[in-house]
């Protein structure tokens, strides 16, 4: 099973007597307040972790990706549909790879009230068969509309479903790179932990405002943790996550504010590819704000074996997937839409302390694999027993806040023969339009091998400057490459980084 088979299908879901005792049915409420998820997690982790049965009725139990998406959810029967509220909430069927069990509740003036699964909820469709009896299935996550494009509309806003994932778009973009919840041993030689998402508490929205609040209990064998979601959308969509963190055991490889993204070519790394699109890809970059204030850009790869990247550091201000390209013309996609597809930043909130920004590029030959990772591992291990609390921002936008001081790195080709490597980088924004050329340095450096023919010019047709020059491996397998513009000794550019591989 591939990544994002995994990020679909999620894992096994926990049956735990402390959660189901808080399993109201429909007709029934109980109380809930700020601390009631905290609760929950900090028992479970106190807990061994015990897999529940994804078992389902044999209508259900071997659907194929064709006969689950004739399981459609009735808009009609959309929760808070005609209230004059600014969201509607549209429940997802379990089935295909989403087995998982995921129990949904709605928060009114501090009562909870689960919701019970029916099958009038769905259509289903060209002849596919809903379950029969009263068996209460439970969801497999849930999805958010709301009038984001259009007053008069309401468009689908952010989806939770499949192990702990989940999406947002802002005004005028298509899905692209998930967020998640929690990521453990992404990347690491004994395989990857996908911890879930076991229920969500879903508070009313207020008439005439614009944001809406979700409790999301994450388990896995290794921690449980409680999310409180807080969404506004809007040009650029921002969600607030505020995340309790209880170890069930010494986590050495947290991942924090993760995300998933899908990178096949571009311009710059297309080795192998026979395709009409000049890129294929969900996100351009890594962003990075460091804890001094430096911003660094390192362009994505499809490598040809499993390559981590590490940015270390205290306090990191801000990380995300970049897709900084916008024109129809730099993917020649009319379904996709790349060029429409999300830039995901997270911001950190409060001191993150001691750790490392942490790339995973994972090989792939097709564009339905999600082979890049970007989270925060923390320096030190999380300590079984011990509470971490994490406050951060998600903006789901269309690229990194860079201050006006700063030229950005648009694109990257490479070309070249035998052992000559051309690298040619554009730049765009920032004081290119005020500087003269000729008072600005470009200063390139190789870990290993050699620079040469380092040019740095104007490109009129993007209102910018080209940066170009020659690397020779000189028999090298591996080089780490740096770049950046500078005027009177200041940056006046990104960083750019970049690791060429033989």
């Amino acid at each position: 099973m591939d990544r994002r088979s995994l990020m679909l299908g999620g894992l096994l879901l926990p049956a735990l007597d402390v959660f189901a005792a808080q399993a109201a049915p429909a007709e029934e409420s109980t109380r809930f307040d700020a601390g009631t998820v905290r609760t929950l997690a900090r028992t479970l982790a106190a807990s061994p972790y015990k897999a529940g049965d994804t078992g389902l009725p044999g209508e259900l139990d071997k659907l194929s990706y064709d006969d689950y998406r004739n399981i459609r959810f009735n808009a009609e029967r959309a929760i808070w549909r005609g209230e004059g509220l600014p969201f509607e909430l549209q429940l997802l069927h379990r089935g295909f790879l989403f087995r998982d069990r995921v129990d949904i509740h709605l928060v009114t003036e501090g009562k909870a009230t689960r919701l019970r699964y029916d099958p009038a909820l769905f259509r289903f469709e060209h002849g596919l068969k809903a379950p029969q009896g009263n068996t209460d299935l439970g969801f497999s996550g849930f999805r958010l509309h709301g009038p984001l494009n259009r007053p008069d509309y309401f468009d689908e806003i952010a989806v939770f479903q499949g192990a702990s994932y989940f999406r947002a778009v802002a005004k005028g973009q298509v899905y692209g790179s998930s967020a998640r919840g929690l990521a453990v041993r992404t990347g690491h030689p004994q395989g990857e932990e996908f911890p879930i998402f076991k229920a969500f508490w879903i508070e009313t929205p207020r008439p005439g405002v614009p944001s809406v609040v979700m409790h999301g209990l994450l388990d896995s064998p290794s921690a449980a943790a409680a999310l409180r979601f807080t969404l506004r959308p809007g040009e650029t969509t921002v969600m607030t996550v505020e995340m309790a963190l209880y170890p069930r055991q010494d986590v050495a490889e947290a991942g924090l504010g993760p995300q998933t993204s899908m990178f096949l070519f571009d311009p710059g790394d297309r080795s192998g590819f026979d395709d009409f699109r000049p890129a294929v890809r969900d996100a351009q970059g890594l962003g990075i704000i460091d804890g001094r204030g430096e911003y660094l850009w390192r362009p994505l790869a499809n490598p040809s074996r499993l390559q981590i990247s590490e940015f270390g550091g205290a306090n990191v201000r801000g990380f995300g997937l970049m897709q900084r390209q916008r024109s129809f013309f730099d993917y020649q996609d009319l379904e996709a839409r790349y060029e429409r597809r999300p830039s995901l930043w997270v911001e950190p909130i409060g001191d993150w302390g001691e750790g490392a920004v942490q790339l995973v590029e994972i090989p792939t030959d097709q564009e339905i694999h999600d082979n890049i990772v970007a989270f925060w591992r923390p320096k030190e291990p999380l300590r079984k027993g011990g509470e971490y609390n994490y406050t951060y921002r998600l903006h789901w936008t269309w690229d990194m806040p860079t201050p006006a001081s700063l030229c950005r790195f648009a694109d990257m080709r490479v070309g070249g023969d035998g052992g000559r490597r051309l690298m040619v980088l554009d730049l765009v924004d920032g004081p290119l339009q005020t500087l003269k050329l000729e008072e600005v340095e470009a200063r390139v450096s190789a870990s290993a091998g050699t620079i040469s023919s380092v040019v740095l010019q104007p490109n009129p047709d993007i209102s910018g400057a080209r940066l170009s020059f020659i690397f020779e491996p000189k028999g090298v397998d591996l080089s780490e490459l740096r770049a950046g513009l500078f005027a009177g000794g200041n940056a006046v550019s990104e960083t750019w980084l970049y690791r060429w591989t033989a």
